[in-house]
């Protein structure tokens, strides 16, 4: 299985501990995620965005400033805006935040339950899942000389067939090089793989 159908599967796992739901955002720099999951209802959803909450919410400022797990009631920074109480008017009201990994690269994801707090055997169990997941998103060291042809090829500008033509392959054979090269880099679009191919000096 890929990284993405990995972490796929290991969804439902997360969502039996936490009924309420969850965000998870793998892997966030520049203030966006490589894949995002929430499954938070809609209503919390919206009233979270209408007040553009993530800048003042403080588990996104716990999880911003250090790594590990915390419960949404032992955490260190004070609400001052009421995020947690807004919250818990929306079923919400016991939570867990988990952070991993280096701030330029950070896996940040909260769960949450209506009727008790996280376990302490919960806890670690849900933490563990997080990192397991968050690593399967290294970038990779290298990239096969085919992969990096053809992302070569698109940022020179060439057009599918063109490219095709070049590398002397078949366009099918092209496009599945492409996708391939998408997939190791746990990319959505093939602008997306060309950047990251950049910024880790794979080209």
């Amino acid at each position: 299985m890929t990284a993405q159908q990995q972490i796929k599967a290991a969804l439902p796992g997360l969502h039996r501990m936490a009924p309420g739901g969850y965000y998870i955002g793998f892997r966030i720099n520049s203030g966006k995620a490589l894949i995002r999951f929430n499954t938070y209802s809609e209503a919390w959803q919206e009233y979270y965005a209408d007040h553009s909450l993530v800048l003042r919410d403080p588990t996104v400022a716990w999880a911003l400033s250090t790594t590990g797990c915390c419960r949404w009631s032992a955490l260190p920074i004070p609400d001052s805006f009421g995020v947690l109480h807004q919250a818990g008017l929306h079923g919400l009201r016991f939570g867990l935040v988990v952070s991993v990994g280096e701030l330029s690269s950070r896996t940040v994801a909260g769960f949450a339950r209506e009727d008790r707090e996280f376990s302490d055997a919960e806890i670690p169990a849900i933490e563990a899942t997080i990192q397991r997941l968050h690593h399967l998103l290294d970038p990779p060291a290298t990239l096969s000389r085919a992969h990096a042809e053809a992302l070569r090829c698109i940022a020179g500008g060439k057009r599918y067939a063109e490219a095709a033509d070049a590398l002397g392959i078949s366009e099918s054979a092209f496009k599945a090089r492409l996708t391939a090269a998408r997939l190791r880099l746990n990319a959505r679009t093939t602008a997306e793989a060309l950047r990251r191919a950049h910024d880790l000096r794979l080209l």
